[in-house]
């Protein structure tokens, strides 16, 4: 098909996500490899989001590849009461790179069946209803994962599932908020007694708050935030769904900070989105409860053994091309590259990463600190500064006031530098404009 049949008739016959329909215009894509996707008509795109933030070992690898096809070869599909040796081989796989004690897996299709089988099993194994969730945050589209969720897409579903309670967390930014830690767990305390500390099962947290800014924790807080579960018989859920697999320069997150969670959500860099699969990892502890008492718990897809033969392909990857050493290393390049923009252009209120996850967020005013689109909306600077990224073959995430950087952990200096060469000179032109 040529770019345009593609378009027209996804358009006539899909539903694509999170937009009014009438507003749609995709990219049409024919084939990618490493950091580069491409349209039918040849057009080179540098991936700079990694698609959804998951095409961590780049595009078209033929390790993962093989992978897949081999084991669609031996064995498409065995159903979730069998075992097969993918699934065998990949939780022990997991339990071998996952913090602490954590070493037992119940896999899904993705992050937001994650994110709903996690709080399942934080209600199964305290006995309480209530679920702590943060503002700011995303955790997944279906019912459950989208009540938690702490931004605007939730708005259109309330009031969604009874017993979320959301909570504010430190946010460092261009707007209202604060970064200290100790202010962030007090207000969480508080909440706490408020909310009966005996009626809360868990508390899910982004571990690096990812579409919502790519909000770093400051240090002392997940400490804090541990502690406080610990104290009142809260399990504590971390979502890695984004930040897992090396995307902040570790295995996880959470091992930045030396924190161990209850239990641990993945999706997309598991498998570097080569075919759908997410996992909830959790303690030895919570596992045990499950001996002699029912998980309520399924999935016609749990366990599939073309997810799992991937999942494995693509830790052997970033083991074998020591990628989560090459995320840290590359972070440290493109932080250089962020601050160079902040330094140089005004239209830059600031800038934040982590490893290779980071976020701009533009102001119309430096002084004033006016976001140059407001929030849940945009602008027409943003709009031209999206077109003007996509009209010169970059491709990355244009939300509200902000773009992200977020490329394949295989991407080389070289290729960030020319990513960052284009960003430059759409920053120029976004500075001219608010002149």
């Amino acid at each position: 098909m040529t770019g345009e049949q593609m378009v027209a008739l996804t358009k006539r016959h899909t539903l694509y996500e999170w937009s009014a329909q009438a507003h749609v215009d995709p990219i049409p894509v024919a084939g990618a490899k490493g950091v580069h996707f491409w349209t039918p008509e040849g057009k080179r795109y540098i991936d700079f989001n990694s698609q959804l933030m998951c095409v961590n070992t780049g595009h078209g690898d033929p390790r993962i590849i093989k992978a897949i096809q081999d084991q669609a070869a031996t064995l498409a599909y065995a159903n979730p009461f069998m075992a097969t040796e993918a699934r065998a081989r990949l939780g022990e796989k997991l339990a071998a790179i996952t913090p602490g004690d954590i070493d037992v897996f119940f896999f899904t299709n993705g992050g937001a069946e994650a994110n709903e089988n996690a709080i399942r099993i934080a209600r199964l194994v305290t006995g309480r209803h209530k679920i702590l969730a943060r503002y700011r945050s995303y955790h997944g589209g279906t019912a459950g994962s989208l009540t938690m969720t702490g931004d605007p897409r939730r708005w259109a579903m309330e009031p969604g599932m009874p017993g979320i309670i959301h909570v504010p967390h430190p946010y460092h930014g261009i707007q209202r908020g604060t970064d200290s830690a100790a202010d962030a767990l007090a207000q969480l305390e508080e909440i706490i007694m408020l909310e009966g500390p005996h009626t809360i099962a868990g508390f899910i947290m982004e571990t690096v708050t990812g579409t919502n800014g790519i909000l770093v924790p400051p240090d002392g807080y997940l400490e804090g935030v541990r502690a406080l579960c610990d104290r009142h018989g809260i399990l504590l859920i971390c979502d890695e769904v984004m930040s897992g697999f090396g995307r902040t320069g570790a295995w996880f997150a959470v091992d930045h900070w030396k924190v161990v969670p209850d239990i641990l959500t993945m999706a997309k860099g598991l498998t570097s989105a080569y075919v759908p699969l997410g996992a909830v990892g959790i303690r030895r502890s919570i596992a045990d409860h499950f001996q002699q008492k029912v998980f309520y718990g399924g999935l016609t897809y749990n366990s599939h053994p073309l997810g799992c033969a991937t999942a494995l392909a693509t830790i052997k990857v970033y083991e074998e091309d020591n990628l989560i050493a090459r995320a840290r290393d590359m972070g440290k390049v493109m932080r250089a590259l962020m601050d160079e923009l902040a330094h140089k252009h005004p239209c830059v209120g600031e800038a934040r990463s982590i490893g290779l996850f980071g976020i701009v967020e533009l102001v119309r005013n430096r002084e004033t600190r006016e976001p140059l689109a407001p929030f849940n909306g945009t602008s027409p600077e943003m709009q031209a500064l999206g077109k003007f990224f996509r009209e010169k073959g970059l491709y990355t995430f244009v939300r509200w006031n902000t773009f992200f950087t977020n490329p394949p952990l295989c991407i080389t200096e070289a290729e960030l530098r020319e990513a960052f060469a284009i960003i430059d000179e759409g920053l120029a032109l976004t500075d001219a404009a608010i002149a």
